[in-house]
């Protein structure tokens, strides 16, 4: 039997767009489960892994650019000159503290309710020109690049990690996969603005969720 799918629904309402998702890519409370599993053993690394993305988006002058500016949420001194900016700048440590913040929560999360989903959503759309002065207006090219480098350095360190068997990181790395497609769709569907739905009355916005709100990639 053919089930329904409400296209209005998909794009005003988080919940159902997410259950579409979680059927479509069968994301289920065991992936969640297996993330929350995996974060047990990447929280040592993640340093590693920040330090890692953000080498790489120094490494081009078109993604260096974005970290030349003052980002909301950052009070510190800002190096404005290319040749100057270095992982070790403050505003970069900034960066790297979020992304850290942003992993770990993605992957400690075991209830993914109606305040997750609008986190989710948040951080899509900080990306584009939509979220007012928390604004980072990224070309949604970079950040599709960065989603599947991001997801490399997660698979590679699972691949090295002795203390799993292969059918647990099978099972690990497909729900990763799974994973990073819903929060890629998550910021696609701000950069195409088909997205017209109210996030501020999914869910009341919770202390973690502020707490977060300037978390970027």
């Amino acid at each position: 039997m053919t089930e329904h799918i409400d296209n209005d629904q998909l794009n005003s309402n988080l919940r159902y767009r997410f259950e579409y998702l979680s059927k479509f890519l069968n994301f289920t409370l065991s992936d969640i489960a297996l993330l929350n599993k995996f974060a047990l053993l990447l929280v040592p690394r993640i340093p590693v892994v920040a330090d890692t993305v953000y080498r790489k988006l120094l490494s081009f002058d078109i993604t260096k650019q974005f970290f030349l500016v003052r980002n909301d949420g950052f009070d510190g001194h800002v190096v404005k000159k290319d040749t100057k900016l270095t992982l070790d700048c403050a505003q970069m440590t900034f960066r790297k503290d979020m992304l850290s913040m942003y992993l770990k929560r993605l992957l400690t999360q075991k209830e993914w309710n109606d305040t997750f989903l609008q986190y989710l959503s948040q951080v899509g759309k900080m990306h584009t020109n939509q979220a007012g002065s928390s604004s980072i207006n990224v070309d949604y090219i970079h950040i599709n690049a960065l989603l599947g480098f991001l997801e490399h350095i997660l698979i590679d360190i699972l691949w090295t990690i002795d203390s799993i068997d292969n059918q647990t990181k099978h099972d690990m790395i497909t729900a990763v996969n799974k994973l990073f497609w819903i929060q890629n769709d998550f910021f696609t569907m701000h950069y195409l603005k088909t997205w017209h739905g109210d996030e501020s009355t999914t869910a009341k916005e919770s202390p973690s969720t502020n707490k977060n709100k300037y978390c970027c990639l």
